[in-house]
């Protein structure tokens, strides 16, 4: 039943993000977190045109008003530690443009000696594509294929050339090149997403919704895999998106990867039971700073592991 879990770093309001990314980083190394994750939000708006992840109504957190660029964050990391995996969960897609969210991934990788995870997808807030989206929303599918298209050319031998709607490349040498293959996880929320998934990524990056939620919806992508005819098996790391409390959570209602330390982990037992292999906990939001961000995930991480996680 043994886990790789990783950690989210911080990035929100509450943090100084120029001391905490190295010190939370290098602490989440040493305790045997294999993976630092960073995630994407570009701006808080006020008011919404929409509500938290479309849907109408739900506000937006809190937390939201003040998050460090993912990128920035992650090297900041890679330049504190020396193994940890350095993951995105995930960059969207139509906020870079392609070829230079490829060099910049590419950069890093080398940078960090061959430790990127590049977790891509397409968003949903209105509100960022009009801010800072290299096209409209309707197009967002279409230009995670460009850049999926554009990092193949960019991370490949040169000559690189390509020639897409947003991106011409003409003949011509780019480097760094990646230390080695930088791993793509995509996620499969609709069944378009699933066939790029099984067609074009090497892992999925699900958010993890309880043991039988992740167990159907693995079902289908392996079914669909199977029916494609892919070859090569498919990595999966879930995202927990963690609220941790001082105190147990009671009540039916209570979601996973919400309450006490204790709790939290047995949530990590069970997704484990149903063969997740690799699970990335964020627990950022709901810590007070960087000391109690490092004690809390030491404290999951060591609890963890004496449950068999």
């Amino acid at each position: 039943m043994s886990v790789s879990l990783g950690l989210g770093l911080p990035q929100m309001k509450q943090y100084d993000i120029g001391r905490d990314v190295a010190t939370v980083a290098r602490a989440a190394e040493d305790v045997g977190y294999e993976s630092l994750w960073v995630f994407e939000r570009v701006l808080f708006p006020d008011p919404p045109t929409q509500g938290l992840y479309g849907v109408p109504g739900l506000p937006w957190p809190d937390h939201y008003r003040s998050v460090a660029d993912p990128l920035v964050t992650l090297t900041l990391a890679a330049a504190a530690t020396s193994r940890a995996r350095l993951g995105t969960s995930v960059l969207v897609a139509p906020l870079h443009v392609p070829f230079q969210l490829a060099r910049s991934l590419a950069s890093l990788d080398v940078a960090s000696n061959g430790r990127v995870i590049a977790g891509l997808g397409t968003g949903w807030s209105l509100d960022e594509y009009a801010a800072a989206s290299v096209a409209p929303f309707e197009k967002r599918g279409a230009v995670l294929d460009e850049l999926l298209d554009v990092c193949t050319a960019v991370w490949g031998p040169n000559p690189v050339s390509y020639q897409g709607e947003l991106t011409t490349i003409a003949p011509a040498e780019v480097g760094p090149k990646p230390v080695r293959p930088i791993p793509v996880y995509l996620p499969a929320n609709s069944p378009r997403a699933t066939r790029r998934l099984v067609d074009r990524a090497d892992g999925w990056m699900p958010v993890a919704m309880g043991p039988s939620t992740f167990s159907e919806q693995w079902r289908r992508v392996q079914d669909l895999a199977a029916e494609r005819g892919r070859q090569r098996p498919i990595e999966v790391c879930a995202r927990a998106n963690a609220r941790y409390s001082a105190k147990s959570f009671e009540g039916a209602d209570r979601q996973p990867f919400q309450g006490s330390v204790a709790q939290i982990v047995e949530d990590l037992v069970a997704h484990a039971g149903v063969g997740v292999p690799e699970i990335m906990l964020d627990l950022q939001a709901t810590t007070r700073d960087a000391a109690e961000l490092v004690d809390v995930a030491a404290e999951v991480y060591e609890a963890a592991r004496a449950a068999g996680v």
